[in-house]
């Protein structure tokens, strides 16, 4: 037996206060639960010795790596003294032994793991505008922007589909004012800017398709256990947003693709989220309401979840109300902000009248843990000082070479590692920007062909444009009129010249005077 029995339990450890073993009762396993502690206290432990008793039961099981020692989950462990002294005291040594278990490896930027990607259009406006830390003008933009690739039939699908959207949202403002509402384009600018961040960050990776099929996630090995997806994390803490919406996307969409089931005797999945507080830390009104919402419903779904992190306290109370299973770690109190955390962490376990919860939570050592469980009808056990039992699988990550082998062996491979880019907003808008500008090249070029029409046809005559003002233009009517020669003589000269002087007022008078000596001579 590794971790999991016959009475339909996860084996956790053993209380020597109460001289019991506490387990998780996989009937009552998605109602969700908490790990917490400090650094350096055996929280990865207690996930990984969960998750080997999860698939051991059958159940697929979904977790983040932050740093990498998950990865063991799919080598067997190697006898050391210490696991092998704690099997013996707790009474776990005849079921204790070393195994790997079935595991699938999962990276959004496709270098250690299977890609996960996901489309523009399923993470929506709402957790986009998360994601780039939008305020609420800007949000209600790039609400504009989805509505309009709707109405339009534009499929958003990667985030340059969404810059050749919010483009074609900047160009149309004025006219989009008037149907959606109003449109800044400095919203939009700020959006594309934001966008560019988080491009650099490394969301396109995230973003296209194939898109995954959430129910990759629930897959179960040829030996009937359940796989467990590991998502590598390590890069990907580099982008806490990035992360926090990635995990707040996946619950959504099991939310949104899984029946309603009610109370099973085991669930169809649990889901671990490692670092929980970068889910929840600044989060707006809206998006707090859809993780207590998301949470609060997906049990009937057959999903539990359970949130990994250092205190209580960074999960908020309306969702903290939710997570009736419970392993508490060591807290330290240095400071008076410590003690109050201590205090407040003790206070969210049913008291045990045999112990002391505040005072025990900081005198745990690694591997100890208080733990609680939901039992009966749902209604907590007494929290009990628990030993928690060693692991089956290795203590520590996987090489390169061993997760390589696995990745290549796992049944997800192949069916995401080829992108595949549709036609989507982004060519339907440039092949329409490339159709209009043919158009306006061939008028020009008419225009410029009737010009050089005009031009070689030899003069212009008049003609009337709208305006009613005269213009000219050239007739296709040759000229019979000799054109002069452009040197003259000098008697043509001369001849000009008495010409332009008969013409003057002074030529005229000259001539009025011959004319009156002539007249007196008769």
């Amino acid at each position: 037996m590794t971790g999991q029995d016959t009475t339909g339990t996860v084996y956790i450890g053993h209380s020597e206060l109460s001289s019991s073993d506490e387990a998780l009762t996989l009937r009552l396993a998605n109602r969700h639960g908490l790990i917490t502690g400090a650094t350096g206290t055996g929280k990865t432990v207690s996930l990984q010795i969960l998750a080997e008793g999860f698939s051991a039961a059958g159940v697929p099981v979904f977790c983040s790596d932050i740093k990498g020692d998950l990865s063991g989950l799919g080598i067997a462990g190697t006898p050391k003294d210490f696991l092998t002294a704690r099997a013996e005291k707790i009474g776990f040594a005849d079921d204790y032994r070393m195994e790997a278990f079935p595991v699938i490896f999962w990276d959004l930027f496709s270098e250690q793991g299977h890609p996960v990607r996901t489309t523009v259009s399923e993470i929506g406006p709402l957790l986009l505008a998360r994601l780039l830390d939008l305020n609420e003008t800007q949000e209600g933009v790039l609400t504009i922007v989805f509505q309009l690739a709707d109405d339009e039939g534009l499929l958003l699908l990667d985030l340059k589909d969404l810059r050749a959207m919010l483009t074609l949202v900047g160009e149309r403002a004025s006219e989009l004012s008037k149907t959606y509402g109003n449109v800044s384009p400095a919203s939009v600018g700020a959006i594309q800017r934001r966008l560019l961040v988080l491009e650099r960050q490394g969301a396109t990776h995230f973003f296209g398709e194939p898109a995954l099929d959430i129910r990759d996630f629930m897959r179960k090995a040829h030996d009937g256990r359940g796989m467990i997806n590991i998502l590598a994390a390590d890069k990907l803490m580099m982008a806490p947003q990035l992360y926090s919406i990635f995990l707040l996307w996946m619950l959504s969409e099991l939310f949104e693709e899984l029946p309603e089931i009610g109370d099973p005797d085991k669930p169809q999945l649990v889901f671990f989220f490692d670092e929980a507080h970068l889910l929840f830390k600044d989060a707006p009104k809206a998006l707090l309401e859809r993780i207590e919402q998301v949470v609060r419903l997906i049990r009937s779904k057959g999903v539990g979840v359970y949130f990994v992190t250092q205190n209580p306290a960074d999960v908020p109370e309306t969702v903290l109300s939710q997570l009736g299973n419970r392993i508490q770690h060591a807290l330290r109190a240095f400071t008076p902000r410590d003690q109050r955390a201590v205090r407040a962490a003790a206070e969210t376990f049913r008291p045990n009248p045999d112990l002391d919860t505040e005072q025990v939570i900081t005198e745990l050592g690694v591997g100890e843990a208080l733990v609680s469980t939901l039992e009966g009808k749902g209604v907590p056990s007494m929290v009990q000082r628990t030993l928690i039992r060693p692991p089956s699988s290795r203590l520590g990550p996987a090489t390169e070479s061993e997760r390589r082998h696995l990745i290549q062996t796992s049944p997800a491979f192949g069916l995401y590692e080829r992108t595949r880019d549709r036609t989507s907003a982004f060519e339907i808008l440039a092949e329409r920007s490339a159709e209009k500008l043919r158009l306006e090249e061939a008028q020009q070029e008419r225009e410029e062909k009737a010009k050089s029409n005009r031009t070689r046809s030899g003069f212009e005559l008049p003609e009337f444009g709208s305006s009613g003002r005269k213009t000219t233009r050239k007739s296709s009517v040759p000229t019979t009129r000799k054109r002069s020669s452009r040197t003259d003589s000098a008697l043509d000269t001369g001849m000009k010249a008495i010409a332009r002087t008969l013409g003057s007022s002074l030529g005229k008078a000259l001539v009025r005077g011959i004319l009156g000596s002539i007249k007196r001579g008769f």
